[in-house]
C-alpha cells in the first residue's frame, strides 16, 4: 500500500448545521473508492483516458466522487487500483484536491469481479466505511442521507433509488428487492425489485467474510457479497429521496450526465 497526501485543503469543511445533524450518529470517516477494473465500455481506445479520470465537464468522475463527501469533512480515500495501475496513481496525484489524503491499495486481479478489488482493502480498513464507485456521479445529499441512516454497526447499508422511471438504463442497472428497508435479493436480472442500487454503500468489517464466503471458484461479486450479508438480516436499505446520481459506464451515461450537470450543480 502506498499514500498521496496533498498540501492544504481545497474542498470547505462541512458547516456547523451539519454537524449540529449528525449528533448522536457513530461517524464513518474513511472513504473506499474501486477503481481497478479496465472501463472497456466507456474508452473508446487504449490511448483514451482511464475510466476514473475521464473528464465530465472538464472535472475526472474520481474527484466528483471525493468531493461528495465534503459535506461530511471526509478527506481520506482508500482507493483500490489494478488495470493501467502506474497511470493511475500518476493521475490520482496531479488532481487529487489539495488536503486530501489517499492509500492506494493494489488488486492484482483486476479482471475478475468486483468483489475481488474490495477484498483487496481487506487489510487497510478495519472500521466500518463508505465504499464507492470510481465512475458514479452523486450529489452530497445523498452519502449524507446514508450516514444519518446506518445506525446499526453490524449492517451493511446501501443507497437506493426508488424513481425506478427516471433511471437512464435499467437494464444496465443493479435491482434491489427490499422488505421493510431489509435487503431481500439484488442483481441485474432479478424478476422482481422496487428500487435501483446506486453503488453507494456503508459496510461493516463484516463484509470481507460475506465475499470470501461467497467466492465461487475464486471470483465474487458486490452483489453477491450483499445477498450473503441479506441472509444473515444484516443487509438494509436507504433511500436516496429526490436526490440526483448516475452512472457512468458508456458514452450514452456520459452524455446524459453531461447534460445534467450542464443544468444543475452537484455539489450545491
Amino acid at each position: 500500500m502506498s499514500s498521496v497526501k496533498s498540501q492544504e485543503p481545497a474542498v470547505s469543511t462541512p458547516s456547523s448545521r451539519f454537524r449540529g445533524e449528525r449528533r448522536g450518529v457513530d461517524p464513518v470517516g474513511n472513504v473506499v473508492i474501486l477503481a481497478a477494473g479496465q472501463g472497456i465500455r466507456l474508452r473508446k481506445n487504449s490511448q483514451d483516458y482511464l475510466k476514473p479520470l475521464y473528464p465530465v465537464n472538464g472535472h475526472p468522475l474520481i474527484v466528483y466522487v471525493m468531493e461528495s463527501f465534503a459535506v461530511l469533512g471526509i478527506k481520506h480515500f482508500t482507493v483500490v487500483v489494478g488495470f493501467e495501475k502506474d497511470e493511475m496513481v500518476a493521475g490520482l496525484k496531479r488532481h487529487t484536491p489539495r488536503g486530501y489524503h489517499l492509500e492506494i491499495v493494489e488488486n492484482n486481479r483486476w479482471d475478475l469481479s468486483n468483489g475481488i478489488s474490495l477484498l483487496a482493502a481487506k487489510e487497510a480498513v478495519k472500521e466500518r466505511f463508505f465504499l464507492s464507485m470510481s465512475d458514479h456521479l452523486f450529489q452530497p445529499a445523498i452519502p449524507y442521507a446514508l450516514h444519518n441512516g446506518a445506525h446499526d454497526r453490524e449492517s451493511l447499508y446501501l443507497a437506493v433509488d426508488k424513481k425506478i422511471k427516471r433511471i437512464f438504463d435499467l437494464d444496465d442497472a443493479t435491482k434491489v428487492k427490499s422488505r421493510e428497508g431489509r435487503i431481500v435479493d439484488i442483481g441485474k436480472t432479478i424478476p422482481e425489485y422496487d428500487a435501483v442500487d446506486t453503488g453507494l454503500f456503508i459496510c461493516p468489517p463484516g463484509i470481507f467474510e460475506a465475499l470470501e464466503g461467497a467466492q465461487v471458484r475464486g471470483d465474487c461479486s458486490l452483489s453477491d457479497g450483499v445477498r450473503a450479508m441479506a441472509e444473515r438480516g444484516q443487509a438494509r436499505t436507504v433511500d436516496i429521496g429526490g436526490a440526483f446520481w448516475q452512472d457512468v459506464d458508456t458514452p450514452e451515461m456520459l452524455n446524459y450526465a453531461q447534460s445534467w450537470l450542464n443544468v444543475h450543480q452537484l455539489h450545491e
